[in-house]
């Protein structure tokens, strides 16, 4: 076992100066790597640590492993122009040394964490070796991401390999591209569209086609004198089977009590916890309790999606003010608080699986990082596609990030083609409904509505899993509008209003039918192009609102009659089983029959008949369906059946509801909502690591955080000693029994008290002195005043003693820092911000100008700065763009003089136990 890593902790200003006499440095003081704005880095500094061990060993032991180096290459640019200047030849034989004998193929690699500093001469020399060895490898075009942790954390210089080494590691371990941020354009002297590489600047999932070689990075780190590296990093496991997510998503919170009124007691004691000292932990563990959480049937019972502790707050304070009004038995709030008396289901569940024209780009996005059913899903219909030499629907899904709107545009066209619609249709459907089954999900009844009747069929377990993706390859290709000059497939138009008159209007357009009746107010018409395009205008000046839907075809009529006889060839090759839930059909309204051959004719003849999903739902709910689940992308048949059902009971859920909000935690917010009304489920998200927390504590009296102000050097102790044992004698004029006067405090008097205070520079705008009165004997007076230019103790009268307890000081701030009170001295009270304390007799004295002074008759004020030093950090987080798997996973205690790392029994083969790290612009040491 090795532990190693890189540390660098200078960013001193004789470090800075070093590098300003380079062209290294950015003047937008941004990291930009690869971008055409790109000036310069941002130095950073850090401590990165891992521990290596042999695979055997570590499998051996049981460790969490996150993953494993197959190469490393080393090499030397030797005598060159300068030493830090870049040498392409030099990275190009570390590249080559790195994966030879490792039996990796480069084109089979994925992501390249590239030392991308966003220097003009770094960037495209780093590129030109990667494009000369990728080339030679024949990768594909575009294949592999590549990206830079210095756009996020800056140049921590000998710390910067292991930061680059962990993110890597963690991207493996998750299945996440990690992106690369601060890129608007590519740098076109890059020639990127070229070459294997791309840029990526979103964090998307990293889908591996089911039998493809595994995941695999590499790894690139150069050093001034022309020091090369390169290492090979490839994944542990395909995916996971328990617990492996650290960065926290949104969990589930559900509280209940047997009445309203103790629920509101319930939520108000919870709330304090939150509030407590030990916030975190308790948040900890109350999402934990929930995650298996049984509710007594006729309890009253409250739930919402929370992403952080900060979140749980504000939203059970809100929960607490609204049951206190009489707002009902069931409410909902838009922040997603969900409250109901009682939970009694009220009738069949059904699961309703939605057709195409529901897709859209990175759908899912959030929901496929976080869930390995997904990714498995997206994995075998990329191997299934492959085979026809289609695009890999993953790609499709999940595009690559476009930096021009033509892109994007042509990205949304490819994802409407029918071919690739509706298998990423299926992707998201199969994958959430999987999710709900481990879950303890079981529907009554399932329907779908168009290309969704095929899923909804397959979760009736009428087909197996791989007949199912079968045929949703062989009905997208044969619904695909064939390649022929001149061929028109129709087109379809969404309008909304009174169906019964849309329907006679249409008497006088025979070539126009209703595709789908979707509700009272809302149908589809399909038809030739020219005849839609003459109906729309017609339908839109007599008031009716249309919207021309994104498909390759008019479905559900004879213009796609084409693909009806290669589809029900696929069908005949199919096993067909009898529907172990009830399946409807859109064909006839009804319930699939029992009999295989009798769902196999309908199905075969379900893609030229009109959708009569209004009738179905209808029927569905004279059977006593009540509680319907949309399983799939989007909230279109979760709003139709609002549409039909109307003021009738029932309670209509869409778990991707929002194509704007992030796909998790909208699937959580509907978990939270499905459990609120009494469905039962159970262990939703078993793949959240539990977040490391500090050993509870109660503290008593004072106390401070540890942070970087607290520090104190040797040298500067030495220092503080010497001058407290000076014979406290000076030269400068003293006030005997009377007064002296400094910047902000006067002494009066014979009294004896004692002050030791470190005032902070200077605010530029002073508030004024503050008076408040602090406990001493009734005969005699002591105030303590304070402003944010200093603070002073006025001792009047005779001797006495003040407990450090007893006195209550305000906080005042100067540049940023906090007055923090430190202890108390037997006859008086002092505060230092780094434990300076000075002794004053006879009263007080300032003397701001002092460095080393003390008053006979008073008491003296020293300024001097504060020495900050590495304490508890966290990474610094841009919350758009850097991905959670850089978060911070282990803390490390500080000591005064040291740091100690904790015990580090059963970890990993590649783990980052810390990385802490601050740029020029953040000195200041954060608390985690």
């Amino acid at each position: 076992m090795m532990l190693t890593g890189g540390v660098d902790t200078d960013n001193s200003v004789f470090a800075y100066l070093c590098f300003s006499k380079t062209p290294a440095l950015s003047k937008q003081q941004m990291t930009r790597p690869f971008d055409a704005e790109a000036d310069g880095m941002m130095l950073g500094e850090g401590i990165g640590m891992m521990v290596l061990k042999r695979l055997k060993d570590a499998e051996r032991d049981g460790d969490q492993i996150y993953a494993v180096i197959r190469g490393i290459g080393t090499s030397s640019d030797g005598r060159f122009k300068s030493i830090y200047a870049p040498r392409p030849s030099g990275q190009l034989t570390a590249l080559r040394r790195a994966y030879a004998g490792t039996g990796v193929a480069p084109e089979t690699v994925q992501l390249i964490e590239a030392h991308g500093t966003g220097t003009m001469a770094g960037d495209p020399a780093e590129v030109e070796a990667l494009r000369t060895f990728f080339n030679e490898n024949q990768a594909e075009p575009q294949s592999v991401a590549l990206g830079s942790v210095k756009s996020q954390i800056g140049h921590t210089k000998a710390a910067a390999g292991a930061a680059s080494l962990i993110k890597t590691a963690l991207a493996l371990h998750h299945k996440v591209l990690p992106p690369t941020i601060n890129i608007s354009k590519p740098n076109p002297r890059l020639d990127l569209e070229k070459s294997a590489f791309y840029l990526n600047t979103e964090a998307r999932p990293w889908i591996k086609a089911a039998g493809a070689p595994p995941r695999r990075a590499g790894v690139s780190s150069f050093g001034f004198g022309g020091t090369n590296y390169h290492v090979v990093l490839e994944e542990y496991q395909e995916e996971h089977q328990r617990a492996y997510r650290m960065h926290q998503a949104a969990r589930v919170v559900l509280l209940h009590a047997p009445t309203p009124t103790q629920l509101v007691e319930r939520c108000e004691a919870v709330l304090h916890q939150l509030k407590s000292n030990n916030g975190e932990r308790s948040y900890a563990e109350l999402v934990a309790e929930c995650q298996s959480l049984e509710i007594p049937v006729a309890a009253a019972r409250l739930g919402f999606a929370a992403a952080s502790l900060q979140d749980a707050c504000t939203k059970l304070q809100t929960a607490i003010g609204l049951l206190i009004k009489p707002l009902g038995s069931a409410w909902e709030h838009p922040l997603g608080i969900f409250y109901q008396q009682g939970a009694e289901l009220p009738g069949k569940v059904v699961a309703l699986f939605p057709g195409q024209g529901s897709q859209y780009l990175k759908m899912g996005r959030e929901l496929t990082i976080d869930f390995p059913e997904l990714r498995q899903t997206y994995g075998y219909l990329d191997n299934l596609l492959a085979k026809d030499r289609m695009h890999r629907i993953s790609n499709i899904v999940f595009p690559q990030p476009a930096f021009e709107p033509e892109q994007q545009e042509a990205q949304e066209q490819m994802l409407r083609r029918t071919e690739y619609a509706q298998p990423a249709i299926a992707a998201v459907s199969v994958g959430l409904y999987k999710i709900l089954r481990r879950a303890g999900f079981q529907p009554d009844v399932v329907a779908g509505h168009s290309f969704g009747e095929l899923t909804a069929l397959w979760a009736a377990e009428a087909i197996s899993d791989e007949d199912y993706f079968f045929l949703v390859k062989a009905r997208a290709k044969a619904m695909a509008a064939p390649d022929q000059p001149g061929f028109d497939a129709g087109a379809m138009l969404a309008v909304t209003g009174d169906a019964q008159q849309v329907e006679v209007l249409l008497q006088a357009h025979p070539q126009v039918t209703i595709a789908n009746w979707n509700s009272n107010q809302q149908v589809v018409l399909a038809g030739s192009k020219p005849e839609i395009a003459k109906v729309q205008q017609i339908l839109e000046s007599k008031g009716f609102s249309t919207v021309p839907l994104p498909v390759s075809g008019a479905f559900h009529t004879s213009l796609v009659a084409h693909a009806q006889q290669p589809f029900a060839k696929a069908i005949e090759a199919v096993t067909f089983k009898a529907p172990v839930i009830t399946a409807y059909t859109n064909v006839t309204a009804a319930p699939y029959p029992s009999e295989p051959a009798a769902v196999k004719r309908n199905l075969q003849n379900h893609m030229c008949c009109p959708v009569s999903f209004k009738q179905e739902i209808e029927n569905i709910y004279n059977a006593g369906g009540r509680f319907f689940v949309e399983v799939g992308p989007r909230s279109i048949l979760t709003n139709l059946v609002k549409e039909i059902l109307g003021d009738r009971p029932y309670v209509a859920i869409a778990l991707n509801g929002s194509r704007q909000k992030d796909s998790s935690y909208q699937f959580q917010e509907a978990i939270a909502r499905l459990r609120v009304a009494g469905l039962a489920l159970k262990d939703v998200d078993p793949y959240q690591v539990p977040k490391l927390l500090p050993e509870s504590r109660n503290p008593k009296g004072f106390y401070v955080r540890l942070n970087g102000c607290n520090y104190v050097s040797d040298k500067t102790k030495s220092v503080f000693e010497k001058a407290l044992n000076d014979g406290f004698r000076i030269q400068l004029a003293v006030s005997e029994n009377g007064n002296g006067h400094g910047k902000n405090g006067n002494g009066h008097g014979n009294g004896n008290g004692g002050n030791g205070f470190h005032p902070v520079p200077q605010p530029l705008h002073p508030q004024p002195l503050q008076t408040i009165q602090v406990a001493a004997p009734a005969q005699e007076k002591v105030t303590v005043a304070a402003s944010s230019e200093s603070r002073h103790v006025v001792a009047n009268t005779s001797p006495i003693t003040l407990a450090t307890s007893a006195v209550t000081t305000p906080m005042g701030k100067s540049n940023g820092y906090d007055w923090i009170p430190q202890s108390g001295t037997k006859n008086g009270y002092a505060s230092s911000h780094t434990n300076h304390v000075n002794g004053a007799i006879n009263g007080n004295r300032t003397d701001l100008q002092s460095e080393k002074s003390v008053a006979r008759n008073g008491s003296v004020h020293h300024q001097r700065e504060t020495m900050p030093i590495i304490g508890w950090r966290k990474m610094l987080r841009t919350p758009q763009s850097v991905p959670p798997i850089l978060k911070l996973v282990m803390m490390f205690q500080i000591q005064p003089t040291r740091i100690r790392i904790p015990p580090m029994a059963n970890r990993i083969l590649i783990f980052p136990p810390f990385f802490v790290w601050s740029s020029n612009k953040e000195k200041q040491a954060e608390d985690i």
